[in-house]
């Protein structure tokens, strides 16, 4: 069957389609949605369902032995989707340094969560005798993490009310810093600085989050190790990332006995619906699917006391904020401790404000000292950035035996290869590529419908009819695509091409000359070319202008990668429909990952593959220093199971030319 009769009697324009007329096309088939924003609603609309799912799920927990059910299986899969823990090892903490403030004094501490793994803390004590209660602070997302000005003052009004206050650096922040440039200045932002990280955390099936989860729970260690600390109360509390931080860490440590996050308690629903998916360690791996909600957070950790610190003006929307509590509070009551579960709102915008800080240690003196009565806090002086810093130059990084979170990547990647080798040679490879599809999320081969063409225009172009065309790979994904057609209607070839970029830039392969006897179509992938979100800009160039879809994809527990195989399958299947002709594949760029899925999923399905500008292996991107924009082709715990070379490996020598490979660098 030739397509050309296939399209004869339709309304055609003769003439082309430049972008603006595609993506005024795809806006109109997709009932108004922008085409930027096409894949950001479709993963939207599977994190509704799964957001409604959850609730169905938490209405059901009637019985403090549903609630403790519910508590264990949603904590076992936050570890489980954190990668685990590793085992404790030394921390080899010193202090480096003492002070003494307004009705306060101070250690600054260097401990090391793991090996050489240094973290930079600064203790705020009591003036009086111990033991003290010990609440560590997690800091949010400020460049002088444990120094900033609001951070300093919710430690220090802690110790002047008689409860220790352990604040230590973030990754990425403060004496943290690992991407600088030659003067030593951090040349990107902290969230960005997390979510490059990231990238070589999710190959390897972990989180920035859980190495971040890991320095908390370690200073946590660090707390009762100390004699002038009860070890037994233990509270924590941190604003905006520190917020995030303080969420986890008091669902997944028991040792918290009093918790209480500023600035970060929402709701995933309210998330979507405002700001969308923030930096790395703000999104785990399959937690929507999941049911794993900023109230889970709260109910893993019930009936321990709970105070959410919320501001009405947060960009992390109140109403989430609201209904998060009210959830929480009805599963507080219906363990018979209401009490436990409490909210404080100041009318302000996002940050550790004062109100807020007054809030947290009234809370902590309730549960910690049992002292009940308002907190006033008085004004009073702070140090400088300099008084707190713990190491000789300002950095960790100059510190003999450093290691950073690139390095914990690399290790990790490293110690997965031996795994990955056994499984390849040992597995056969139907069950190995059952375990890909599980991993980047492809569902099997006729799941969906099959993919359906609506023609925008016709014209000619040389030996060849053109054909501009939407194609429909599933309900709400329209793709934009040219075919190019032999004015005699067969074609002896077929060649699928799926650029990198809009089709009009195209233009260096048709001048290179289109053979008369071959059939092209040129397509892009879902979420590249006229789909991409192009919202983001600076820093966040450098992870990608789509991370924050991936991250929507992330949240359900699907992968970019794994959608866009699922389209080219289904467009492969759409060709198969005009022609029996060899049909061959060349992929670039971005589109190269997927492609090569897509050929080790159906082996028999093109006569050639060729890959172009695509990355060389998952394992050199983790080993790249500064990998830029490679977020998008990355597949949770991957490097556990599979590397590209592996699916390569899967076709015969002749099918496939790989050129011009490289992780490129910002």
């Amino acid at each position: 069957m030739n397509l050309t009769c296939t399209l004869i009697g339709l309304a055609l324009t003769l003439t082309g389609v430049t972008d603006d007329q595609y993506k005024e096309a795809i806006q109109k088939a997709l009932g108004g949605v922008a085409p930027d924003q096409m894949v950001n609603r479709y993963l939207e609309d599977i994190a509704f369902k799964n957001i409604e799912k959850r609730s169905e799920r938490y209405e059901a927990l009637k019985t403090p032995e549903d609630i403790q059910a519910y508590q264990e299986n949603q904590y076992d899969y936050f570890v489980s989707a954190l990668g685990g823990f590793p085992e404790r090892t030394p921390l080899n903490a010193r202090k480096v340094g003492e002070g003494t403030g307004e009705g306060f004094r101070y250690e600054k501490i260097i401990y090391e969560s793991r090996p050489n793994f240094f973290v930079t803390a600064v203790l705020y004590l009591p003036v009086t005798d111990g033991p003290y209660p010990g609440v560590l602070v997690p800091c949010g997302h400020s460049n002088n993490g444990k120094a900033a000005e609001t951070y300093q003052r919710a430690s220090i009004l802690l110790a002047r009310h008689g409860i220790a206050a352990f604040c230590y650096d973030p990754i990425g922040q403060g004496e943290r810093r690992h991407y600088q440039d030659a003067s030593g200045k951090p040349n990107m932002s902290t969230t960005v600085e997390h979510t490059i990280f990231d990238v070589g955390a999710i190959l390897t099936g972990t989180s920035i989050a859980q190495y971040r989860i890991w320095d908390g729970m370690r200073g946590i260690d660090y707390l009762q190790s100390r004699p002038d600390i009860i070890a037994d109360k233990i509270g924590c509390t941190g604003n905006s990332g520190g917020g995030t931080l303080t969420s986890y860490i008091m669902a997944l440590d028991k040792r918290v006995a009093v918790a209480a996050p500023s600035c970060y308690v929402t709701s995933w629903k309210r998330i979507l619906e405002t700001i969308g998916p923030q930096d790395g360690e703000q999104n785990i791996f399959g937690q929507l699917k999941q049911g794993l909600d900023h109230a889970d957070y709260i109910h893993i950790r019930a009936p321990r006391p709970t105070l959410m610190l919320t501001a009405t003006q947060d960009f992390f929307d109140i109403q989430g904020s609201w209904g998060t509590f009210r959830e929480a509070k009805r599963l507080y009551t219906r363990l018979g401790v209401p009490e436990r579960m409490s909210l404080v709102e100041t009318d302000e915008k996002h940050g550790f404000s004062e109100r807020l800080r007054e809030g947290m240690v009234q809370w902590m003196q309730r549960w910690l000292l049992e002292i009940d009565q308002p907190v006033d806090e008085t004004n009073f002086g702070i140090m400088t950035d300099a008084e707190l810093q713990c190491t000789p130059t300002g950095q960790i990084s100059a510190m003999e035996g450093y290691r950073s979170t690139l390095d914990l990547n690399v290790e990790r990647a490293e110690g997965l290869k031996a795994k990955r080798a056994a499984y390849w040679n040992d597995t056969h490879p139907a069950v190995a590529l059952d375990k890909v599809r599980e991993l980047a999320g492809i569902r099997t081969e006729g799941t969906l419908a099959p993919a359906t063409a609506e023609v925008l225009a016709e014209e000619e172009v040389g030996e060849h009819l053109v054909h501009h065309l939407l194609l429909t790979t599933e309900p709400g994904i329209v793709l934009p695509a040219r075919a190019y057609i032999p004015k005699s209607g067969n074609a002896a070839q077929a060649h699928i091409f799926t650029p990198d970029n809009t089709l009009e830039e195209l233009q260096p392969i048709l001048d290179a000359g289109l053979a008369p006897d071959t059939a092209y179509l040129f397509v892009s992938l879902r979420g590249m070319g006229l789909t991409e979100n192009y919202k983001w800009t600076g820093g966040w160039l450098k992870v990608g202008n789509d991370w924050s879809t991936f991250m929507r994809a992330y949240l359900n527990g699907l992968s970019i990668v794994g959608q866009r195989t699922e389209d080219l399958r289904q467009i492969t299947a759409w060709c198969r429909e005009y022609t029996d002709a060899p049909l061959s594949l060349t992929a670039y760029g971005e589109s190269t990952v997927p492609a090569v899925h897509a050929a080790a999923l159906q082996p028999d399905a093109y006569s050639h593959v060729t890959l172009s500008g695509g990355i060389p292996s998952w394992q050199a991107v983790v080993e790249t220093l500064r990998p830029n924009n490679q977020i998008i082709n990355t597949v949770h715990n991957a490097l556990s199971w599979y590397d590209l070379d592996n699916l390569q490996g899967l076709l015969a020598p002749e099918k496939m030319t790989v050129v011009d490979t490289v992780v490129t660098e910002f």
